[in-house]
């Protein structure tokens, strides 16, 4: 991590105001080989793009390696936490993605980080859902990784 950043406080009562405002960004992350190999361990998915760096540099249209979609899906959480954090809670629960599109490819070694705008807060029993659109954004690219809207329940 780059610097120490300063998390937004939401609390069920103060989410309503954040609606249509930006939360991030977090930290920029190296993305390593080691990391997409051990994705591809941790999934399965070992497919040349991703795991053979020699083969990636020659008949690959990115050159490189490129990390997988779902990896950069999967760094969403710990970007959430580097930007946020709820006050006065019991849990929050991860409850389904709406929409996720993977825009442009990470290729290895890129720095990825993430952002947040509140698109929807909904009383639910004992909390509320809220869906957040998460941006994945590559350093010194204008257009990101992944844009998904991430929908998370929330328990007062």
């Amino acid at each position: 991590m780059d610097t120490q950043l300063t998390k937004t406080q939401l609390t069920l009562d103060t989410l309503p105001n954040w609606l249509g405002r930006d939360v991030g960004p977090s930290d920029w992350l190296t993305i390593t080989q080691e990391r997409i190999n051990q994705f591809a361990e941790a999934t399965g998915d070992h497919q040349w793009i991703h795991v053979d760096a020699e083969r990636a540099a020659k008949e690959s249209p990115f050159g490189a390696t490129v990390a997988h979609g779902y990896l950069t899906l999967s760094l969403m959480p710990m970007f959430k936490e580097q930007c946020m954090e709820y006050a006065n809670v019991k849990m929050g629960v991860n409850y389904g993605t709406n929409r996720v599109r993977f825009m442009s490819p990470v290729k290895v070694n890129s720095r990825v980080r993430g952002r947040f705008k509140l698109l929807e807060v909904e009383t639910i029993k004992g909390g509320v859902q809220v869906v957040w659109e998460a941006t994945v954004e590559i350093d010194g690219l204008s257009k990101p990784a992944c844009v998904a809207e991430l929908v998370a329940r929330i328990y007062a």
